[in-house]
Formats: C-alpha cells, structure tokens, sequence
C-alpha cells in the first residue's frame, strides 16, 4: 500500500540538488568517471562471477586496511565475548568478503531495470508497514548499516514514497550519481545540514522516514545505553521524532543469501510502547531492536564503524 500525496504538496528547499552540473567533468573527476563506467561493466558481469570477485576484494580490503579490520576486530569481540581470537578472525574474514560482495553489488543495485532488481530481492514483513499505513499511522523505517544498506534504501523507495539524510561525501562527482541512483523510483533526500525539519514534514504529507540509528555521532547529544552488553553513546532522537511524526517504528535489515543469489530484507513488527515519557528507556528499546536485527545476519553488519568511539567519562578508548 502506498499512501497517498497531495499532488499539491511541495517538498522544502533544501532537497538534494541531483542537477547535472558541467564542472563534474573537470579531469580531477575522471578516474572518478572510471569508476562510474566499471560498476556498469561489473553489473554485466554473471553474478556468481561477481561474487567470487567480490569475496577476493573483501580479502584484499581486510589485509590491506588494517585500520578497518582492527576496528572490526574490536567491536566484533567486544559484542561477543564467547568468541576465541580464531572464531573472531574468521568472523572478520567473513565479514569483509560480505562488504566486498555488496560494493560490486552497487553496479546492479544502480543500473539494472526495475524488474530485474526486484526479481533478486524479497521483502519480509511487508505487512507491518501496510497495515500501520492502512490505519491511517505514519512509518518510520529504522533500518541498521549493513552491507546490504543501499538495496534496502532501493527497495522501500520502489515500494513507498520514502524520505530521509543523505550522508555526503568529499567528491562531489560520487555524492552526484550515488544521490542520482538512489533518487531514480522517487525518494528525496536531503543533506545532514539541512536537519530533520524538512523530513518531519514529508512525514506528515505521507511519506516514510529512512532513519540510520547506530552511528557514534559524539557526547554532546549522546546518552549512554548498552548495545550487545557494551555502553554506547546513543542519540536519544527517534523516541521525539516518532511523537513529533505521530509514527510507527520497524526495524529492518537487509541481509543477502550468497547461495541463493539474493537479497531478503527484514521488517520486523513495530516497536512496542514506544515511544515511552523516558529518553533513556527509548534509546534502550531502540538498541535492544538494532541487536535482533544485527542477530539475523551478524557477519553483514557494518562492524567497521567506530561502534564505541565516544565512551563514558573516565572509561578507556577502545580504538
């Protein structure tokens, strides 16, 4: 079910701006371009083929990073501390030939039709959102960084008019055609600058908040909640916006099934009681969700973030 806009309606000012300007093709841009032009060609590509590519990249990536696999090491055996150093090792193996798989997956996910996407991606709890939708309730999608992050957002923009940040990068070539791909079945985007104004309002006209939860975004704004048993610096914001939105929040996550060749996203049922009077009670249920999703496929969750940057007055640094 897709609710409803007022053709009338008119977005804010500070959308996106995804026009084509002619100082992309400056040549500090064109190794840029290349880049553009090899994710066409890997999406031509069979897709076992690309797959064993894109496990050996992950591979190349985990030996060659060892910034980002020190990081994932970290958060990988600070949220499982069952785990012995060969288990973590191999649970970070895994995890890079995941993220190596999905960065080549983007050349499909950005250029292959419509119908071909959809024929390699299932939506699971689909029924959550239309039935909320149905009753007349706004939705928030939480969805967790996975590896399978940029065919979540290509799928709900498919299915519902969706809003959300747009997490700019220092190329302004790459922030261009990756805003451009993802804009392509309609979302709008808005850079973090421009806040969350705009995107509260596209809510109330109709539309569907994508909302990333799990970044460590510092202390200013932060409280500290557990996230897998280890104190996290969390922004108490979805609760107020959900209020704010009048919405529902589901969790979900995009998960994808090498045998199978596809991609499943999750949608779980909405969170219940929330949100409560209590910023540190909804950040809690916000992370006790974010870790039922990362238990559905934990090896694709993006464990190279800095999980656990900002940490409690007085604690050690984990990085």
């Amino acid at each position: 079910m897709k609710p409803q806009i007022d053709p009338a309606y008119k977005h804010s000012t500070s959308i996106f701006d995804t026009q084509f300007k002619w100082a992309l093709l400056h040549p500090a841009y064109w190794s840029s371009w290349i880049i553009i032009g090899f994710s066409y060609v890997i999406y031509l590509l069979p897709n076992r083929f690309v797959d064993a590519m894109g496990s050996r990249l992950g591979d190349a990536l985990r030996k060659s990073n060892r910034k980002r696999k020190n990081i994932a090491t970290t958060n990988i055996s600070l949220c499982y501390p069952d785990l012995t150093k060969e288990e973590v090792q191999l649970f970070v193996k895994r995890h890079f030939r995941a993220y190596g798989r999905s960065i080549l997956h983007y050349g499909f996910i950005f250029w292959a039709p419509r119908k071909a996407v959809e024929q390699r991606i299932e939506l699971h709890g689909k029924q959550y959102i239309d039935q909320c939708l149905a009753a007349g309730n706004s939705a928030i999608i939480m969805t967790a960084h996975s590896v399978g992050l940029e065919t979540a957002v290509s799928t709900f923009s498919r299915n519902y008019p969706l809003t959300g940040p747009f997490k700019e990068m220092k190329n302004p070539l790459i922030n261009w055609f990756v805003a451009k791909r993802r804009m392509r079945y309609g979302a709008v985007l808005y850079s973090r600058n421009a806040g969350l104004r705009p995107i509260i309002k596209d809510v109330k006209a109709g539309y569907i908040m994508g909302y990333l939860p799990d970044e460590d975004l510092g202390r200013e704004q932060s409280i500290f909640v557990p996230f897998k048993g280890v104190e996290k610096a969390t922004i108490p914001v979805l609760g107020r916006l959900t209020k704010t939105c009048r919405a529902k929040v589901f969790p979900v996550i995009c998960c994808y099934d090498e045998k199978q060749a596809k991609y499943h996203i999750h949608v779980l049922p909405a969170l219940e009681n929330y949100p409560s009077m209590e910023d540190q009670q909804d950040a809690l249920t916000m992370n006790q969700a974010l870790e039922r999703l990362v238990d559905i496929c934990p090896e694709q969750y993006f464990w190279t973030l800095k999980l656990f940057k900002t940490r409690p007055e007085g604690e050690q640094r984990f990085y």
